[in-house]
């Protein structure tokens, strides 16, 4: 194997890590901005639980965190929970999902 293959596979192995650790902080964000989320909209037990579950999926289906942002933004919006608010949320929520999963939690 030449060293350029070498380099080619290395490359496409590291894409595919930073892939699934994407993927993975992904879901674990939705999973937090759900909770938090439920928790403002007064949400409790199996309906919290739903409603969190909901944002992964959707996230997994294809949506993107932008429109996972506006659905949430919207459903909070009669609370009073301005989108910049969410969107602060998320990414709080998102580099602590980074952290959790670098520490192997």
């Amino acid at each position: 194997m030449t060293t350029f293959e070498k380099r080619e596979q290395a490359f496409e192995a590291k894409f595919i890590h930073d892939e699934e650790l994407r993927f993975k902080a992904t879901a674990r964000c939705n999973k937090m901005l759900g909770d938090w989320a439920a928790a403002q909209l007064g949400l409790t037990g199996d309906a919290a639980a739903s409603y969190a579950r909901g944002l992964v999926a959707a996230d997994v289906e294809g949506h993107g965190l932008g429109d996972t942002l506006r659905k949430v933004a919207a459903d909070l919006a009669q609370q009073g929970v301005s989108e910049h608010e969410v969107a602060e949320r998320m990414d709080g929520f998102l580099h602590a999902a980074l952290a959790q999963i670098e520490a192997g939690s």
